[in-house]
């Protein structure tokens, strides 16, 4: 096994709590196998057994679609460790390998190491308590994460400044830094105190891979249509045009909106245009109406279809010509393919991170295509709109904003 020169450079600046910061197909992965190994004296490039001989149980902590496909198992094999047999791997490793949902189940584990893959220690839920019980001193477990996208704000920091015994809870973290504005009727952030504070933790334990891709990424804005008047009656009349009842909330507001736009005929047909210059594609959509509409391009002569979601685990298709369609929650992380330069986005999702994550999804280190192109279908709608300008800023859509627009619209419109 051999690191490339940026992993060998992040690897020397790892620590005990750190989160490897590396874009998508950056090779996080070998490089947090390596840093297991270093830590307790091996050298995993030289294959130079640790200290003790043994090296200590390995848990990775990952998602269930990279535990079910192993592609860890694949990443393993590279440092000479087979999980199905320990004692014939290097340094007798004895590796776990399982979802965050399972990871309840490994609360009481010390003296291991623990790997957290695609990072989902964010907020204040379950899994953010069972991290705390493996990873918060006075455990002795040691632990690092892997993140292309680590935190898009300050909040998301929380667990891990925690762990690493910058705050003794959440609660102090807030108390310390956030001020709410208490003139919305919502919690909303208004600004971060004593940041300069945050900066020096967060460069404590964020260690970046000084990666340069010399693969070119080319996003194409595709145009779409809407029905304006559907969308009109749905968001000046706050009126529900399919069932022919009034709005009651904001959340069928936004569902309202985003369905009238995505339903328009001109996306499948931007699709099929597309396909006449792309042979292999694959398709990224969020909904499950959305889904029985891409459906139909199974009839397409020449071209296999698969997909994978909640519904279906099919592989990548085996042919000359395929469709790929994938969901971005079941799909926008934990796989490669390196066999298209092509990726559609029929809608785009609310997060930027997993956004960045599905455009990950093709832009591997090992790739051998010099061009990667990326067609967003986008109409003129409000929804639409929005979503894209937080995307363009790295930033996630915030409901609590079209709260306020519509509640704006009910003063205008009682």
């Amino acid at each position: 096994m051999r690191l490339y020169p940026y992993q060998r450079d992040a690897l020397a600046r790892l620590r005990s709590g750190s989160i490897l910061n590396g874009g998508v197909g950056s090779g996080k992965s070998i490089t947090a196998l390596a840093y297991y190994v270093k830590v307790y004296g091996g050298d995993a490039e030289k294959q130079v057994m640790p200290k003790q001989k043994t090296l200590p149980n390995l848990y990775i902590i990952t998602t269930a679609r990279k535990r079910d496909t192993k592609e860890w198992e694949l990443e393993l094999a590279k440092i000479g460790i087979d999980t199905a047999h320990p004692s014939k791997s290097f340094g007798k490793a004895h590796v776990v390998i399982d979802s965050w949902n399972n990871i309840k189940k490994y609360v009481d584990v010390r003296n291991s190491f623990f790997i957290f893959d695609e990072q989902r220690v964010v907020g204040k839920g379950a899994w953010v308590k069972s991290f705390y019980k493996i990873a918060k001193k006075p455990t002795t477990n040691k632990w690092i994460l892997l993140s292309a996208t680590p935190g898009d704000t300050w909040m998301d920091y929380i667990p891990v400044f925690v762990a690493n015994g910058f705050y003794r809870n959440r609660t102090e973290f807030i108390r310390e830094h956030v001020v709410y504005d208490y003139h919305s009727k919502f919690p909303k952030i208004r600004c971060y105190l004593n940041e300069h504070k945050l900066y020096s933790y967060r460069n404590a334990v964020l260690v970046k891979m000084n990666f340069k891709r010399d693969v070119a990424r080319h996003y194409h804005t595709v145009p779409v249509s809407y029905d304006r008047k559907t969308y009109s009656s749905i968001v000046n009349d706050r009126f529900n045009p399919y069932d022919k009842i009034p709005i009651k909330n904001i959340s069928q507001f936004c569902a309202l909106q985003r369905y009238c736009t995505n339903v328009d005929p001109s996306r499948l047909l931007a699709i099929q245009k597309l396909l006449k210059d792309h042979s292999r594609v694959i398709i990224f959509y969020n909904f499950d109406y959305e889904l029985e509409l891409l459906r139909s391009l199974k009839n397409i002569k020449g071209y296999s279809y698969a997909e994978w979601n909640g519904h279906a685990h099919e592989n990548l298709p085996k042919t000359k010509k395929w469709i790929y369609v994938v969901q971005y929650a079941a799909g926008s992380e934990g796989w490669n393919c390196i066999e298209t330069d092509s990726m559609i986005f029929y809608s785009l999702p609310y997060s930027y991170k997993q956004y960045e994550q599905a455009c990950g999804r093709i832009d591997r280190v090992n790739t051998p295509y010099s061009d990667l192109h990326y067609y967003q279908l986008e109409s003129k709608s409000r929804i639409d709109t929005r979503i894209v300008a937080c995307i363009k800023a790295k930033k996630n859509f915030n409901i609590l904003d079209e709260q306020e627009y519509f509640e704006r619209l009910k003063k205008r419109h009682p």
